[in-house]
């Protein structure tokens, strides 16, 4: 069932389609795209850390934009790549570390709004984020995709921009501190459903044990790994 933020992603899509067809015509490369919206969502970041929060969340507004069309791009020129997906995924990666470590250091050195709770409300919520990517990799990695939740990373965009930009530390910060709580509950929500929905999917499968490299009831004819790098071979074939 199509969500709210796929609705409004068709509408985006529509206003920029010609500043995605001058791309595609122009044949800019997609990882160029990708890493000028990872740019400027890190300068939104240190801008965050300045305090001027408004102003972030207008430059926000702006990635968005390279969010949207680096992808498109990509479709519309046939330089899909499996590279250009692990690379997008990696920096977006670095985005979400980036704005919220500059709330972190907003709620730190801000003489105004410091608190020693939002900032490990912040750190919390760093972790979430990337338990919520790591738990859709991994869960792809093993066949399955769970690509399920409530707060995925179209919809903590929304909320790291459009508040920002339109009300900035309104209400002496508490609309700020509003959305930074939502996303970190969200998050922690968000990766606690993927791990239940990977169980229920794995729960069934066939039970078969790991196979142990090193497991001297099953020689292998190739040489042992540890004896070849004079390192020792990792327990497990899979972490």
């Amino acid at each position: 069932m199509p969500t709210p933020t796929d609705y409004l992603k068709k509408g985006a899509l529509r206003v920029i389609e010609p500043a995605i067809s001058f791309l595609a015509r122009n044949n800019v490369s997609p990882n160029t795209i990708t890493t000028v919206g990872t740019l400027l969502t890190v300068a939104a970041g240190v801008v965050y850390a300045t305090g001027h929060i408004m102003t972030a969340g207008w430059i926000m507004a702006v990635t968005a934009f390279f969010d949207v069309v680096d992808g498109e791009v990509a479709r519309r020129t046939g330089r899909s790549t499996v590279f250009g997906a692990f690379y997008d995924s990696t920096l977006d990666r670095v985005a979400d570390g980036a704005l919220m470590a500059g709330l972190t250091v907003f709620y730190a050195t801000n003489p105004v709004h410091h608190s020693i709770y939002m900032m490990v409300v912040c750190l919390v919520g760093i972790i979430g984020t990337f338990l919520v990517s790591y738990t859709r990799a991994r869960a792809e990695s093993l066949g399955i995709d769970a690509k399920v939740g409530v707060m995925q990373r179209p919809e903590r965009i929304v909320l790291l921009s459009a508040p920002q930009a339109l009300f900035g530390l309104f209400w002496n910060g508490w609309v700020l501190i509003a959305i930074i709580i939502l996303l970190t509950v969200t998050a922690w929500i968000t990766a606690v459903q993927r791990i239940v929905f990977v169980h229920r999917n794995t729960k069934h499968a066939d039970n078969k044990p790991i196979r142990i490299i090193n497991d001297p009831t099953s020689p292998s004819p190739t040489t042992n790994p540890s004896k070849t790098t004079g390192m020792p071979a990792p327990r497990r074939a899979q972490s």
